[in-house]
């Protein structure tokens, strides 16, 4: 029996290419799988055909958008994931259910190798091949650019040469990446880190420097969750997409960063992510009426860790597994309403309100009706001072001495 592999495909000039590179070099049937992870742009079905149609024996897609929204992006929403400050793991939270579906499509076909098109200097390549070694540790792994030196050139001249039905233009000198959750851009012009990112490579965000009037909108959350935007019932799909678009329009959520990618190099990044963003936002700032001072505190810490784990592959990791528990936890009660103005690029909090709020108003109050006991204070503060104050009568004997 001729031996099968799943390529991860997106209907692109590399993977397109890859199909028959990858049969011609290894002599193996190429089963192309696209997982819709909200990207937009061509149908399923005009890209199955494209797969097809440049020699795959099998196309196999799946509409992926619903999950990835619920198990994907709502746990990195809960999160409050940024990674190094910035980041909202776009392109490394889509890449555990792209594995997910590889592997279930290399079970159907019967393949016994996964391939994907990431380079030999990326985080994509790790992302991909842990997770494939995770949910299914008998398939071997393969890159057609990083293993089989499938460089752009040769990728066009070949895509020429056997008449591919694919655009194999040369202009574009960028890399992207995109879902619901975000959109990712680098190479090219932006490698030069002092150059300022042009109009053109955007694409969710409209230019804030002219935007339209302000918007204000009330989302509405439920442990945690997105569950209505301005009074509507929304699933966590359609409420990012909502955002993309109103937050979008005023320029919210363009994010230009140079990270540490996982290989050791640091890379400028440029993201456009108003929906994530937005929402992000809103969370954190729900949270702060919602979840005690100390589990807020250390949920922090937590979430900067969720973020790094992620970033570097380790979505199905038993620590990435232990931090969704604590996370999961400290959810219970973040529910409640959110107003923010969306304009000019920011999305600003001004109204927040909760049925499980622990922000007391008689206590914080400075007018009659304040029920704070502020004779206790003093005597508080000495306590609380004791150990530095100590410390400091210390420092000044030994000093003296």
């Amino acid at each position: 029996m001729t031996e099968r592999i799943v390529l991860a495909y997106s209907g692109g000039l590399d993977t397109s290419v890859a199909i028959g590179w990858i049969g011609e070099a290894t002599g193996a049937e190429v089963i192309a799988v696209a997982v819709d992870v909200g990207q937009g742009g061509e149908s399923l079905e005009t890209i199955r055909q494209r797969a097809l149609g440049c020699g795959a024996v099998e196309a196999y897609v799946a509409d992926a958008s619903d999950e990835f929204a619920n198990e994907y992006c709502v746990p990195t929403l809960k999160a409050n994931a940024l990674y190094q400050g910035h980041y909202p793991l776009v392109s490394a939270i889509s890449r555990p259910v792209i594995v997910k579906h590889l592997v279930k499509a290399a079970r159907e076909f019967g393949a016994t190798t996964v391939a994907h098109g990431c380079t030999g200097k990326g985080n994509d390549q790790v992302r991909f091949e842990v997770g494939i070694q995770t949910l299914g540790p008998d398939l071997k792994c393969i890159a057609p650019v990083r293993d089989l030196a499938l460089t752009r050139d040769k990728a066009i001249a070949f895509a020429e040469e056997k008449g591919l039905p694919i655009e194999t233009t040369k202009k574009n000198p960028y890399s992207i990446d995109q879902n619901v959750w975000g959109r990712a851009v680098e190479t090219g012009y932006l490698e030069d880190i002092w150059n300022a990112p042009t109009k053109d490579i955007y694409d969710y965000t409209a230019t804030p420097e002219f935007p339209p009037a302000p918007d204000e909108v009330t989302i509405s959350f439920e442990a945690g969750v997105p569950v209505a935007i301005d009074g509507i019932k929304v699933t966590p799909l359609q409420a990012i997409k909502e955002l993309n678009r109103r937050a979008g329009a005023q320029g919210v959520g363009r994010i230009d960063v140079v990270e540490d990618r996982l290989v050791g190099i640091k890379s400028r990044e440029i993201y456009e992510a108003p929906g994530a963003m937005a929402l992000i936002t809103a969370h954190k700032h729900l949270e702060d009426i919602t979840v005690e001072r100390e589990q807020a505190r250390f949920k922090a810490t937590v979430g900067q860790r969720w973020a790094e784990l992620v970033y570097d592959g380790q979505w199905f990791s038993p620590l990435k597994r232990s931090l969704d528990a604590f996370i999961e936890d400290t959810q219970k009660y973040v529910s409640g309403d959110i107003r923010m103005t969306l304009h000019g690029g920011q999305a600003i909090v001004n109204g927040r309100r909760s049925d499980t709020s622990l922000y007391d108003f008689s206590l914080a109050t400075y007018d009659t009706g304040d029920t704070f006991d502020q004779s206790q204070a003093k005597g508080f503060i000495e306590l609380w001072g004791m150990s530095a104050k100590v410390a400091s009568g210390r420092d000044i004997r030994v000093a003296g001495q």
